[in-house]
């Protein structure tokens, strides 16, 4: 069984979002682990690749966790068993393990969809990638004034865009779609203050860390 993006509770949800929230990256990451992780996996267990309160999750499942910041998102996952929880952060398992058997996979991205959007020569200075929340007061997390912003579009204009910039300040996936594209990242994010933490992996290759890792647990040789 799994329970993703396509999840009839899960669209509605993402639909109803606005500011440039429905572009998140839990939805693109789940689109992802869905074409290349699983199926690249072999194991008995179910996968949850976005959090759902309202869907009941099937015991023994593999569980995405996407939001790093806050535990206390994931509380609702106590009342689970067997939970095999993915960590994109080291610093995330730390927080997660009071709530499954919690492991640490590095974030991937589909790197050849990537690739094609590299462009010959760049013709803009900087900008910022994400949603505007990430640079809100909220955050604490600023940008110089004259970059230019990225945010509220789908992903493969969010490429294209960026290809055209030699610096961005981004963090995750995003950081790592614009190593990809040969850009400089910017750290605006005092939780990330290390551009190096953003590592280039292909999600056929985190899969076989996965793997490894889900063996291991379910003391398979």
């Amino acid at each position: 069984m799994i329970i993703d993006h396509t999840n009839p509770i899960y669209a509605k949800k993402r639909n109803s979002l606005v500011g440039g929230n429905k572009y998140n990256g839990a939805y693109y990451y789940s689109r992802e682990i869905v074409k290349n992780i699983i199926p690249n996996v072999k194991t008995d267990r179910n996968w949850v690749t976005v959090r759902l309160r309202e869907q009941p999750i099937p015991e023994h499942s593999i569980v995405f966790i996407h939001n790093n910041r806050n535990p206390n998102y994931y509380e609702f996952l106590r009342q689970y068993k067997d939970l095999i929880l993915v960590c994109g952060l080291e610093k995330t398992v730390d927080n997660m393990q009071y709530f499954g058997k919690a492991i640490y996979l590095p974030l991937s991205v589909d790197v050849k969809s990537v690739e094609r959007y590299k462009v010959k020569e760049k013709t803009k200075e900087m900008a910022f990638a994400g949603r505007l929340i990430k640079i809100s007061k909220m955050y604490h997390a600023p940008v110089p004034k004259e970059c230019d912003i990225l945010t509220n579009m789908p992903q493969y204009k969010l490429l294209k865009a960026m290809a055209e910039y030699r610096k961005v300040y981004c963090t995750g996936r995003t950081a790592i779609q614009a190593k990809i594209l040969e850009c400089e990242i910017g750290v605006h994010d005092r939780n990330f203050p290390d551009p190096r933490i953003w590592k280039i992996l292909d999600n056929k290759d985190a899969a076989k860390i996965l793997q490894t890792k889900i063996n291991e647990i379910d003391g398979i040789v």
